[in-house]
């Protein structure tokens, strides 16, 4: 319509003089907001006649998508995986604190824990109250990560073996009677070499859940048939699985794999911290399969807090410097890393492009959960929410649905 005939008459943010991450390459064009939307100027103009309310002067900065990140089990002595009276105002307390490092986004991810604890976390939809901590009305992103109890004993890594489940003769029942209700449930991590996984897998996925596979000692025969059941991540790659090997490369072979669903693609996560994952490791998988790279922090209620001992679940957590044991052993036990430090290492190992870094925390994630067409980009009617950089990828200021959340003290924008 002309002249603004049935537009909205909301105000109009502007944002100029920067340089925009949209199509895999940074254009110095402007970002324009509306109503929590990125807008298409040239409907703007021509079809409503209309300028910006407002102009932001971004000083030569990147604009980026919000960073998405699908496996995080809490931080700043918050633990996602323990249900206490104060764990909701915990879980916005983590929202808030991780917009400085860029994540706009998250999926609180569950480690192995007693069905009560899920049974407690879960809520069916429409319920709400305290004791709904990852209930849908939650401003939280794309739903919860349960990562276990169905893996391997073997592999289990930081997961209490005490607690470990495998899949009896109702496999999916005895999802659901683990778990509880599945409406705020985004993505489960199993086994998939566990007896009957296979009717799991395709039961999760015909309700929309994304079914990863992690902890696990599959082969890779067994980690195609999983994904030809409807699988499509990858639990932290080389982490809790079989190494690779040469006559049977197990699951990290999905990433060459010839014998997946034409035009499926598969994710898969990388914990990208410095200590998980050696540089050679990130850039065997990136220049392997680039645009399946999804970065994720698996970060411990112990970020931003220090050395000491904390806890992960019903585990104790030891930190010393950049690591996090397993109390009492030197087994990994999640990371310390923000999403942000992530993507600067992962841009350093690799010698990837900083769009292709970007991306890895953005838009691979958004598609790896179906969000590509309102998360994950800056397309044109996508949601605005967008972080900030400069040219070392240091968090500038970060904006949710065009709002400004989170700003550094000495930015100006």
């Amino acid at each position: 319509m002309r002249g603004g005939q049935g537009a909205t008459r909301a105000p109009v943010l502007q944002f100029t003089n920067c340089r925009i991450l949209r199509g895999g390459a940074l254009l110095r064009e402007d970002l324009w907001v509306r109503e929590g939307r990125i807008l298409d100027p040239e409907k703007l103009f021509f079809d409503e006649r209309r300028v910006a309310d407002e102009q932001r002067d971004c000083g030569g900065y990147i604009l980026a998508p919000g960073f998405i990140d699908v496996q995080i089990n809490g931080g700043f002595g918050v633990d996602f995986s323990k249900i206490t009276e104060n764990v909701g105002s915990g879980v916005a307390l983590v929202a808030q604190r991780i917009l400085s490092h860029g994540v706009t986004s998250f999926c609180p991810t569950l480690v192995t824990s007693p069905p009560e604890i899920y049974h407690k976390a879960l809520c069916p939809r429409g319920r709400t109250g305290e004791e709904c901590v990852f209930s849908s009305h939650h401003s939280l992103g794309p739903g919860v990560h349960l990562e276990g109890p169905f893996i391997s004993q073997e592999k289990r890594g930081a997961h209490p073996e005490a607690h470990l489940r495998s899949f009896e003769a109702h496999a999916f029942h005895d999802v659901l009677a683990t778990y509880g209700p599945l409406d705020n449930v985004r993505i489960v991590t199993l086994a998939p070499e566990l007896g009957r996984s296979h009717e799991v897998i395709q039961a999760l996925t015909a309700q929309g859940i994304c079914v990863s596979l992690g902890h696990s000692v599959a082969d890779l025969q067994a980690a195609e048939e999983a994904v030809q059941s409807g699988a499509t991540f990858i639990t932290h790659l080389f982490n809790a699985m079989l190494p690779f090997h040469h006559r049977d490369p197990g699951i990290v072979g999905l990433l060459t794999s010839d014998r997946l669903p034409p035009g499926r693609c598969i994710f898969y996560g990388m914990i990208a911290d410095g200590i998980h994952t050696n540089p050679a490791a990130l850039r065997i998988a990136y220049r392997a399969h680039p645009h399946g790279l999804v970065l994720v922090t698996d970060a411990v209620p112990a970020l931003g807090l220090g050395n000491g001992r904390h806890t992960l679940g019903q585990q104790d957590v030891e930190v010393d410097g950049l690591t996090a044991y397993v109390a009492g052993t030197k087994t990994l036990c999640g990371s310390i890393a923000p999403m942000d430090v992530c993507v600067r290492h992962f841009l350093q190992a690799t010698g990837c492009s900083v769009e292709a870094a970007l991306e890895a925390a953005s838009l691979h994630p958004a598609q790896l959960l179906g969000l590509e067409k309102s998360k994950g980009s800056l397309d044109f009617g996508a949601d605005a929410d967008f972080v900030v950089l400069d040219d070392t990828l240091r968090v500038q200021a970060t904006y949710i649905s065009g709002e400004l959340v989170w700003q550094a003290e000495e930015a100006r924008l």
